[in-house]
C-alpha cells in the first residue's frame, strides 16, 4: 500500500473546487528545544489529538474550520469514542480501533507502570483539518494552552491524524 500523498491530494482537491493554491504554513524559525524539567516518571502528561475525537454525548466537530476543542475524560471507555473530521476517508482505521488516535489504554498503563507520574484529567481533542491559519493561531492554540495550564501538565503527547 502506498502512503497517502496528503499535500498533493489537498492541492489537487482545492484546484478542482476552483480555489487558489493553499498557502502551507512555514515557520520562520524552528521551535525551541524544551528539555524536561523533571523525570518523566515524576511528570504529569497531557494529551492532544487532532483526530476530531469526541466522547458519546458530546457535540461532534463541524467539518469546516471548527476551531473548538473537546475534553475527553481520561477514564472514558474506549467504546464511547467517536470521530468527526473533514477527512472522513482517513477515519476507517480510527473507527475500527479508536486507540490508534486516542491511546487511552496505553496511557493508563504508562501511568500504572510508573513510566509517567500522572495523567491529565482529560485528553484535548480538536479537528486537525482547520484551513484557517489565523483561526488556529487566534482561537485553537489559546484554548489548548489554557487547558494544558489548567491541568498543570509537565509534558504533552501530541497524537496527529
Amino acid at each position: 500500500m502506498e502512503p497517502v500523498r496528503y499535500i498533493d491530494a489537498i492541492t489537487q482537491r482545492y484546484a478542482s473546487l476552483g480555489y487558489a493554491a493553499y498557502r502551507w504554513y512555514v515557520a520562520d524559525t524552528p521551535p525551541p528545544f524544551a528539555p524536561l524539567k523533571k523525570k518523566l516518571s515524576q511528570s504529569r502528561m497531557g494529551v492532544l489529538t487532532t483526530s476530531g475525537c469526541y466522547a458519546a454525548g458530546q457535540v461532534a466537530f463541524h467539518y469546516k474550520d471548527d476551531a473548538s476543542i473537546r475534553l475527553i475524560p481520561m477514564d472514558t471507555p474506549v467504546d464511547r469514542l467517536r470521530f468527526a473530521h473533514i477527512t472522513e476517508n482517513y477515519l476507517v482505521d480510527a473507527r475500527r480501533d479508536p486507540e490508534c488516535l486516542v491511546p487511552l489504554t496505553a496511557l493508563r498503563a504508562l501511568r500504572d507502570d510508573g513510566v509517567v507520574g500522572a495523567l491529565a484529567d482529560s485528553v484535548i481533542s480538536c479537528m486537525g483539518g482547520i484551513y484557517s491559519q489565523r483561526r488556529v493561531r487566534e482561537e485553537l492554540i489559546p484554548q489548548v494552552e489554557g487547558v494544558f495550564k489548567q491541568q498543570a501538565i509537565d509534558v504533552a503527547l501530541l497524537v496527529p491524524m
